[in-house]
């Protein structure tokens, strides 16, 4: 199975005035292409740092993280932001949805940003509106929604692009436990429908059960994997 990404020895350090303050620790990590991963560790363990540095939001203080083979930890701005748009997918814990744009708008937002013309992606809307169930609310705006269904938005939005691989951090923890297990299943159907790679850092032990494997992240260093 292809090593989508590879982490070695991949270290991070705030420096807080005269105080350093250690993250992550000489990580070393495989995941493979089409996994389902969740990572779980405690507040300031160093798990959702792990995935802003897979996601080019942050950059490592040492070592270097690869993702198709391509070191992102040496990557300009420019060439950061495209990985960003083009190969990676967000879905984030509030999910940061334009609120004077449509559910269409904000799922066609990336197409905009890449400069690439919305009417060629109208097929993907569709199919992806359908997927998330939310084609009868394509002009809504985010206000006239719930919880649940904003979140089905920003993860239409994540997959636009066709990227391989969805970070989606706290992706249910601003939901009740029956629209938080909803939004789980729709992350497994994309997995294996979809071979989406999927990594996800959660507090909950029922969401991470959905991960093929789970990362355990304490004190910035990797302490099990099951």
């Amino acid at each position: 199975m292809k090593q989508i990404i590879k982490a070695n020895k991949l270290s991070k350090t705030f420096y807080m005035g005269e105080m350093n303050v250690e993250v992550l620790k000489e990580i070393d990590l495989v995941i493979h292409e089409g996994e389902f991963i969740s990572i779980m560790g405690p507040s300031g363990s160093g798990k959702s740092t792990l995935l802003y540095l897979i996601g080019g939001l942050d950059k490592p203080t040492s070592g270097e993280i690869k993702v198709n083979d391509k070191n992102i930890s040496l990557l300009k701005d420019k060439d950061q932001s495209i990985y960003r748009r083009r190969d990676i997918g967000f879905v984030f814990q509030f999910y940061n949805l334009i609120p004077n744009l449509t559910v269409e708008e904000n799922i066609l937002l990336p197409v905009l940003l890449d400069g690439k013309k919305m009417i060629d992606f109208k097929h993907q809307l569709d199919e992806l509106l359908n997927l998330v169930g939310l084609i009868e609310r394509r002009t809504y705006t985010p206000r006239e929604l719930s919880g649940g269904q904003q979140q089905r938005v920003a993860i239409a939005r994540a997959l636009i692009n066709q990227p391989d691989i969805i970070l989606a951090d706290e992706p249910i923890g601003n939901l009740d436990s029956k629209t938080g297990q909803d939004i789980m299943d729709l992350l497994r159907t994309i997995n294996q429908q979809k071979n989406k790679t999927i990594v996800q850092v959660t507090h909950s032990e029922e969401a991470a059960s959905y991960g093929q494997k789970i990362i355990h992240v304490r004190d910035g260093k990797i302490w099990d994997q099951v």
